[in-house]
């Protein structure tokens, strides 16, 4: 199939695609900044932070950790190289497959998480739930829903 032979969008799909597109980034670059000016922490070792914080044990299969932040696997192990030299995170063998590596979070990983959670939180909310009723809310929910089952889990 030709480029001219595919159908162009159309102005509300160019202007919905477009705009959740520039939201995102405008979003994850507004927050990343505000967590590094706070707290020294990146979004990025934030997110690494909460998953693990919230998996049992406090800890992730490294491949799970991977998925859960949407990093390749190489990318995901030089973050953790970094939060490991911070202390915020430790590795461990699995101790019946050594191939198994599992990231673990530090009492000083939880400290650092839970010193910036409010910070990001509060930004989260200011710059975009408070944009939202509860209805709106429940809708774009239901609507990532409908794009990808479970993703709001």
């Amino acid at each position: 199939m030709q480029v001219s032979e595919v159908k162009q969008l159309n102005d509300r799909e160019l202007a919905a695609w477009r705009g959740f597109l520039r939201l995102h980034a405008a979003l994850v670059r507004e927050l990343d900044r505000e967590l590094e000016e706070s707290h020294g922490l990146p979004l990025t070792h934030y997110e690494v932070l909460i998953h693990l914080y919230l998996a049992p044990d406090n800890r992730l299969r490294m491949s799970d950790l991977a998925a859960s932040v949407l990093l390749s696997q190489s990318g995901v192990t030089r973050l953790v190289d970094r939060l490991e030299r911070a202390g915020h995170v430790v590795r461990h063998q699995c101790a019946d497959d050594r191939r198994v590596l599992y990231a673990q979070l530090t009492d000083r990983g939880r400290a650092r998480l839970m010193e910036a959670r409010p910070t990001h939180l509060a930004g989260v909310r200011a710059r975009f739930l408070a944009h939202f009723d509860d209805t709106e809310l429940d809708e774009l929910a239901a609507a990532w829903e409908r794009v990808q089952p479970g993703i709001t889990e």
